[in-house]
């Protein structure tokens, strides 16, 4: 088990020279703000096309995106007990695997962070993003998350503090600790050592099974901290906190979503800027039974922004 040296700082890697860290005192690099947004009708539907895309210089660069032809959402999002129904029959009627499934899930974050945030856009020096990761199934994304960004030349650190005892997560676990992902061993409550020390953060912490851990420690801390850092969050699937159906009650605010395998009905009410859906993989039969009509995917991406 490798854990970092310090609660913030990621540890050093063992088969590559990295830059250290800005020394104490010195002064670093505001993280890149989200650009101001008009307030929207929390009640109104998610768009029903696709605005323009952002180019490779993504979100922390300067200029503008390229544009694409817009693709129509002509379908309200799935219902918490749909989003199940989908995840149910690619288990038992297509024979996805319960690996492969967060697998592709969380290859497909992965994605979606470096079109958010490009390495060349980085605020920071070195590009360090903290994955933190809550014990059921989308922490298990956010370790496979974390692996995919390792392989994309960033420097992933994962939270993790309560594992799960499942040997699938146990695997996704082990994978990250030989691809020499430090783990921290405490999440700073002092939020300006997680704003100095990365670029942004990945919630991986409760996705749809808010309603069961919520309230509950680690849970609880972690949220209350998320709530203060001013470094940008990516949230998979669900934002930690927030109902899946209702949206925030209070919960964080991501800067980025990313929906998986169709946007849930929480997405109406997100207000960040930047939202991608993963669901491309979805068997034709799947999206036409659920009436999904998903976005046109461009070329062979996995992701679309909305």
């Amino acid at each position: 088990m490798k854990y970092s040296p310090h609660p913030a700082v990621p540890g050093p890697r063992m088969h590559r020279a990295r830059p250290q860290p800005p020394a104490a005192g010195r002064a670093h690099p505001q993280p890149c703000k989200p650009p101001a947004r008009s307030p929207a009708d929390p009640e109104h539907p998610l768009p029903r096309t696709l605005g323009t895309e952002r180019g490779p210089e993504g979100l922390g660069a300067a200029g503008g995106g390229n544009t694409s032809p817009s693709s129509p959402l002509s379908a309200p999002p799935p219902s918490k007990a749909e989003a199940e129904a989908i995840e149910k029959e690619l288990l038992e009627d297509y024979r996805f695997g319960r690996q492969q499934l967060i697998e592709i899930w969380g290859h497909a974050c992965a994605v979606a962070v470096t079109k958010a945030f490009p390495l060349p856009s980085l605020p920071r020096k070195q590009p360090t993003v903290l994955v933190v990761c809550g014990p059921a199934q989308n922490g298990a994304i956010g370790l496979v998350c974390a692996r995919h960004l390792r392989i994309f030349d960033y420097e992933p650190t994962i939270f993790y503090p309560k594992r799960s005892p499942d040997p699938l997560y146990r695997d996704f676990t082990t994978q990250c600790e030989k691809m020499d992902i430090p783990f921290l061993s405490y999440l700073p409550t002092e939020v300006q050592l997680i704003n100095d020390a990365y670029n942004a953060v990945v919630d991986a912490v409760l996705g749809a099974e808010a309603e069961a851990a919520e309230g509950r420690e680690p849970c609880a801390a972690i949220l209350a901290t998320l709530k203060h850092v001013r470094i940008p969050i990516v949230s998979l699937d669900v934002p930690s906190g927030w109902d899946v159906e209702a949206g925030s009650s209070g919960g964080i605010s991501p800067d980025v979503l990313v929906s998986l395998s169709a946007p849930k009905q929480c997405a109406r009410r997100f207000l960040g800027r930047q939202h991608f859906v993963a669901g491309r993989f979805l068997p034709y039969d799947v999206q036409k039974k659920f009436e999904l009509n998903p976005p046109k995917y461009p070329g062979t991406e996995c992701v679309v922004a909305l």
